[in-house]
């Protein structure tokens, strides 16, 4: 494992009347840490985080499932959760009523999501999809490459949406690839590349997780829990990580803050561990 770092300096000092100048420098260090298996990654993550309330099970309403899929692109999922409360109140919770709204009034419902003229567009094209078909569980009851295909076709909803709606809606065993997945594992030095392609770590995972719709629901949770609690963008907190001993990022040296620090793993990355 080579764990490449960026030191940015640019130190001046003054010696014997004369300016010296130490020049930005780029050190590789080579560090070297054991991986740990995906079933070993879950196992400690149901440690950490396994008491930790989760807002979504298979058996959540499939309708405010799939609605908040689509109010929590962008946002999180506090800001989403404002917003499905406040269509709740409205008592608009339901497909046909909802699609009685002129759309302004979908709009001001859903504010607190954020970008909420276009979430509102989103929602009323799941609307129609919903429609054609005649109700939610009507479409929910399409085999599952059918209903993948059904969702992705409808105009706002990419692969992790529809993979969400198809695991916790549908109860389907999809797995849900987000930026938490990809942040941890790449971290780990595990899966594909940081900015391979949605397909590319869906298969890595599916490859390695069984495919039952319980533990893919409780794998993706536990993953979001980690990446809200511990394993964050910014200043993650390895020290309370029982990953860490085992994470390539965490045994990496030091750095300043906005010096950036990218892991590279050309011989062994991409392989799968299980």
């Amino acid at each position: 494992m080579w764990i490449e770092y960026h030191r940015s300096t640019n130190i001046i000092g003054h010696m014997m009347g004369e300016w010296a100048a130490l020049r930005p420098t780029m050190t590789f260090v080579r560090k070297t840490v054991p991986r740990p298996s995906i079933p070993d990654v879950v196992a400690a993550l149901e440690r950490m985080h396994g008491d930790e309330h989760w807002h979504w099970t298979l058996e959540s309403d499939p309708f405010e499932v799939a609605g908040g899929a689509i109010l929590v692109q962008h946002t999180s999922w506090t800001n989403a959760e404002r917003a499905i409360d406040r269509l709740r109140e409205a008592g608009v919770l339901d497909p046909r009523r909802l699609a009685g709204l002129p759309d302004e009034a979908v709009e001001e419902l859903i504010r607190p999501s954020g970008q909420y003229r276009t979430k509102a567009r989103k929602l009323r094209a799941f609307l129609d999809l919903v429609a054609r078909y005649g109700s939610v569980d009507a479409l929910l009851a399409l085999p599952p490459d059918t209903l993948r295909q059904q969702l992705l076709a409808t105009w706002g909803i990419g692969p992790e949406t529809a993979d969400a709606i198809a695991l916790y809606a549908a109860g389907y065993p999809a797995v849900v690839v987000d930026a938490y997945t990809r942040r941890l594992f790449s971290r780990l030095a595990l899966g594909p590349s940081p900015d391979a392609s949605y397909a590319s770590w869906q298969a890595y995972l599916a490859d390695a997780l069984p495919a039952d719709a319980p533990a893919l629901a409780r794998f993706h949770a536990l993953v979001v829990l980690h990446g809200k609690r511990l394993c964050l963008a910014r200043r993650p907190r390895c020290s309370r990580c029982e990953l860490a001993p085992r994470c390539a990022f965490a045994a990496a040296p030091p750095l300043p803050p906005s010096a950036p620090r990218r892991l590279v793993s050309p011989q062994s990355h991409g392989n799968k561990s299980h």
